[in-house]
């Protein structure tokens, strides 16, 4: 196969160990250039940037905080951004991190910050999920059809956005709380009496989010 009509995926160089790096070197079809990237672990066709992480590196992340923060640059990245879970949920176990507390992550990071997250049950099948995406944009694209919906540009515009996700947030009340905590990540985790402070955020709003947030619809297993 012709370069020119490869799949172009950039690896970050710290993903040397995780095995995907060589799953990719694999196929065919791919053209693959290691080099550090700013986020995420792998850009692919400029179109959209992949975060892998296996089911421990993911527990760890809810215990030590940080796996918002993390979400949160993905979502205001140039690239439509995708996360990969890689792993099983005996992978897990010995963390002590509680299904509940795996399942409304997912949530959060799917329908609050309108992330999709694919599984794999280990670093080839990974590889052949973000190949496979390639595969299948440019199959729609030599369809015809055009991906439709709001890409919003700049900062602000972008936090606004993934906020009015949440149920009973319109355009103003986003941005009321996106002036008053500064990011995505302060509202979902401000309590609710500093919620309240915040015109129109009534109890009835305030318990959907909750509910949203919670409840324990995504089996990860």
């Amino acid at each position: 196969m012709e370069e020119d009509n490869k799949i172009q995926i950039i690896a970050d160089d710290r993903e040397q160990k995780g095995g995907v790096i060589e799953a990719l070197k694999s196929i065919q079809e791919v053209s693959l250039e290691i080099k550090r990237i700013p986020v995420g672990d792998y850009l692919v066709d400029k179109r959209f940037v992949f975060e892998r992480k296996t089911l421990q590196d993911f527990s760890i992340s809810i215990v030590q905080g940080r796996l918002f923060s993390q979400a949160q640059n993905l979502a205001k990245y140039d690239c439509h951004p995708v996360m990969i879970l890689e792993g099983t949920s005996k992978d897990i176990a010995e963390y002590g991190v509680s299904r509940e507390a795996v399942q409304g992550a997912i949530i959060t990071i799917s329908i609050i910050y309108g992330i999709p997250i694919l599984r794999a049950k280990d670093s080839g099948e990974t590889a052949k999920l973000m190949v496979q995406t390639a595969k299948q944009v440019i199959r729609t694209a030599s369809g015809g059809i055009q991906r439709q919906g709001y890409h919003p540009k700049g900062k602000k515009a972008r936090q606004m956005f993934i906020l009015q996700g949440l149920p009973g947030i319109g355009r103003r009340k986003a941005e009321l709380l996106i002036e008053k905590f500064g990011s995505v990540e302060a509202v979902v985790n401000a309590k609710p009496e500093d919620l309240s402070t915040v015109y129109g955020m009534g109890k009835k709003t305030m318990e959907d989010i909750k509910n949203v947030l919670r409840e324990n619809t995504i089996d990860y297993i």
